[in-house]
């Protein structure tokens, strides 16, 4: 009888260790297949980050060649935006465009309308004159608002003489009467001539 109740319990023994080793390895195996599948999507990121970037970077490239083709003629790479801006105000506003220098005073805010009569209303903003080198070619004498309009101002190149007194209520007048122009774009080799011409004083 003791016989029989050793063996059976040698046998539980052996039954239970291979019971245990069984659920060891399957513990053991769970967490190396988990591991794999995030691995790979570790991995899986890395190259679909890779490839946005290069896509992004090639997109980046193409639009700067796109804007370099689509502006052959553009005269912004070679001239400043105020060089430019006077040179089409003349091309529109200007009396002759047959002018061979264009000249370009900055008149700043508080300057005398008329600089020969302290009697004289007084800019209330700056202003820029633009005038040929004869009399003749006119002048013209606007601020920029900044949105491709202007504020044109009626005021002559050289002042006639006027009865003493008047000066006061005549350029208070210009002042008042502005006019709001919009100022074209242009043809950009009209506008190169006349940058090349320009003596901004």
């Amino acid at each position: 009888m003791k016989k029989r109740t050793t063996i059976f319990y040698c046998h539980a023994a052996v039954l239970l260790v291979i019971m245990t080793a069984g659920c060891t390895g399957g513990n053991d195996e769970e967490p190396g297949h988990s591991s794999s599948p995030a691995g790979g999507s570790s991995i899986n990121k890395d190259e679909t980050a890779s490839a946005a970037e290069k896509n992004e970077a090639v997109n980046k490239d193409s639009h700067h060649i796109s804007a370099d083709k689509s502006e052959p003629d553009s005269i912004a790479a070679d001239y400043s935006p105020l060089q430019i801006e006077y040179a089409r105000v003349w091309l529109q506003l200007g009396e002759n465009q047959k002018i061979d220098e264009l000249n370009v005073r900055r008149i700043p805010a508080g300057a005398l309308v008329n600089p020969d009569d302290h009697t004289s209303a007084r800019y209330p903003e700056d202003v820029t004159q633009l005038a040929g080198s004869r009399l003749v070619d006119g002048s013209v004498t606007y601020s920029s608002n900044g949105d491709g309009t202007t504020q044109v101002y009626n005021v002559p190149l050289r002042w006639e003489f006027t009865e003493k007194g008047v000066m006061k209520e005549v350029t208070e007048e210009m002042i008042r009467h502005t006019k709001k122009v919009y100022v074209d774009t242009g043809d950009n080799e009209k506008i190169r001539r006349l940058i090349k011409i320009m003596s901004i004083h």
